[in-house]
């Protein structure tokens, strides 16, 4: 459920917290400070132990100097009193500045949201948030609000059209960041040999596909509030950016070429003129060898590749001319950083086990948490659905659909990481005789829901048609509040968006669930999931397994 914020008296489409008196355009203007309070009865109470704990992150945030990237994401606390910081500095913001700037957001934003458990507060150079959930790698678009230049552009469509191409070329270049910087700019020169200036910025604890998604509403965003302006904002918790026909972001400083002295004018002189006469006669030369360089290293490519190139994780090969694939590469975590969350894939680790293989609990070194899969050596399933299930999940975005945060390659070592989603799968529940008590009607109607949402997403809303095939009560995980998120898509299939239904010769699944028509002639469509669904919903009213006899009396 979405968490409620206080809108903005003053700006349509803007955030705003509450303060003693509403801003006035003006004073916004001098003050550049925008707090969004959390608006849903959240407080905690003064000298509270929450307070304590708020204070005391919100004051050591910045003290780690050796952070000089501008990202801070701390969490101070224990239990129902734990505080989560997220602090992000503009890209071009020197380290001392934007200790600065984030210390000064720190006293308004709690003057500014009094006694409120979440809160966000942005300035020109920074933006602070703190909540007391676990805020730490999630892509969050809201509270948002965006901000137009008060100018209109003179050649509107020949305007809009160059920023449009700014704004997409930046945004890949912004979310293929690193983990301590998600931030690009650019400036290109726009009609009238105006030059237009934009910057864009991702939190680096997003990965490549969030970021991307985050900037791509935010850029869907501009049309409702800066059409036909010379500039805009759009802001989001979890990402950023703005365009403008000035430069309102510092420059990349660039050290000057050296010189040397001269002493004599004429002789100076004289080596300009034979310099540049031998510019003038290498630079066809070289044009004619790279001519035939780059002929030769095409022909040779054409007889050894003439369809297409591979990128290559592991052994696994992925065709190159996807353009989604290509980014897999942002999505990869180093093993041995894996390896160190899990402890070694320790038993103690260890959350389950499938035919995948087993899955582990991990902690990564900013402090979230992640589930591993780690493909079983004798896995009855292997390369073929481990590929199947990175390529689908990288392409899924969806709140009942868990989601995949990266994936590991090396040597014979196959991991997908994902969200640690913490209350297990729904068969831990509804078939134990004790847990299954936990789940009043209220509970397992929201479960419905949010599996029904999940498999119409699959189905109807997402770019892709996707049959997952395998819909069952071990593969619904539960979050900390009971939503549901389907798991496991390894057997899933993609058809084509207007194909009504497809068939197979391997029939895959776990039976009991699995429709008839598949069973019998391999035949499966969204038909096949509808079906699944329905025996889940029979699973989740009754507690009973579908292999279990209902005994009338």
């Amino acid at each position: 459920m979405r968490t409620p914020w206080e809108s903005n008296p003053v700006f349509p489409g803007c955030v705003l917290g509450r303060s003693s008196l509403p801003l006035e355009p003006k004073q916004l203007a001098q003050t550049d400070f925008t707090p969004s309070c959390a608006d849903d009865n959240s407080n905690y109470t003064k000298n509270s132990t929450y307070q304590q704990n708020l204070n005391t992150l919100l004051s050591t945030l910045t003290s780690n100097t050796e952070i000089t990237y501008g990202f801070y994401n701390f969490s101070f606390g224990e239990d129902n009193n734990k505080v989560y910081a997220i602090g992000l500095c503009r890209g071009d913001v020197n380290p001392n500045d934007c200790r600065s700037c984030l210390n000064n957001s720190r006293v308004l934003l709690t003057q500014n949201c009094p006694n409120k458990k979440e809160a966000i507060g942005r300035i020109n150079k920074c933006m602070l948030r703190y909540s007391n959930r676990l805020i730490f790698g999630l892509m969050e678009t809201f509270p948002d609000f965006s901000i137009p230049n008060p100018f209109n552009a003179t050649d509107v469509g020949k305007y809009n059209q160059v920023v449009g191409k700014l704004l997409y070329d930046l945004k890949t270049e912004a979310a293929t960041g690193d983990s301590m910087k998600k931030y690009a700019t650019r400036n290109v020169t726009g009609p009238n040999f105006q030059d237009i200036y934009s910057l864009m910025q991702c939190t680096p604890d997003l990965s490549y596909l969030d970021c991307n998604q985050c900037l791509d509403q935010a850029i869907a965003s501009l049309p409702s509030c800066c059409v036909n302006k010379v500039g805009g904002r759009a802001i989001r918790p979890s990402c950023n950016l703005r365009y403008e026909n000035y430069r309102f972001y510092e420059r990349n400083a660039q050290p000057p070429p050296p010189t040397s002295p001269s002493t004599n004018h004429t002789s100076s002189q004289g080596k300009d003129h034979t310099s540049r006469t031998a510019i003038i006669i290498a630079i066809p030369i070289v044009i004619i060898v790279l001519v035939v360089c780059f002929i030769c290293i095409y022909l040779r490519l054409r007889v050894k590749k003439p369809r297409k190139t591979n990128q290559k994780y592991g052994n696994i090969s992925v065709p190159s001319e996807n353009d989604e694939i290509r980014n897999f590469e942002s999505l990869q975590f180093n093993f041995d950083t894996v390896k160190v969350a899990t402890n070694d894939f320790s038993d103690s680790n260890k959350l389950g086990e499938g035919g995948f293989g087993a899955v582990y609990q991990g902690t990564l070194s900013n402090g979230q948490v992640i589930a591993v899969k780690r493909l079983s050596m004798n896995s009855g399933q292997g390369d073929l659905e481990f590929k199947n299930e990175l390529i689908l999940m990288a392409k899924l975005q969806h709140q009942n659909l868990v989601r995949l945060l990266g994936f590991t390659i090396e040597g014979r070592e196959r991991l997908l990481v994902y969200e640690f989603v913490p209350n297990k799968s729904l068969d831990y529940f509804i078939f134990d005789p004790t847990k299954k008590a936990q789940l009043d009607w209220e509970k397992r109607y929201k479960i419905i829901k949010g599996i029904a949402r999940g498999v119409l997403y699959l189905h109807e809303d997402s770019r892709l048609r996707i049959i997952h095939r395998d819909l069952k009560a071990g593969n619904i995980l539960l979050d900390e509040n009971m939503n549901a998120k389907i798991s496991d898509f390894g057997m899933a299939r993609l058809i084509l968006v207007d194909q009504t239904q497809e068939n197979t010769s391997s029939v895959v699944g776990t039976y009991g669930y699995m429709a008839p028509e598949y069973v019998m002639h391999g035949e499966f469509s969204v038909k096949s999931d509808v079906f699944s669904f329905g025996v889940l919903v029979l699973e989740i009213i009754s507690g009973l397994k579908n292999s279990e006899k209902i005994i009338h009396y």
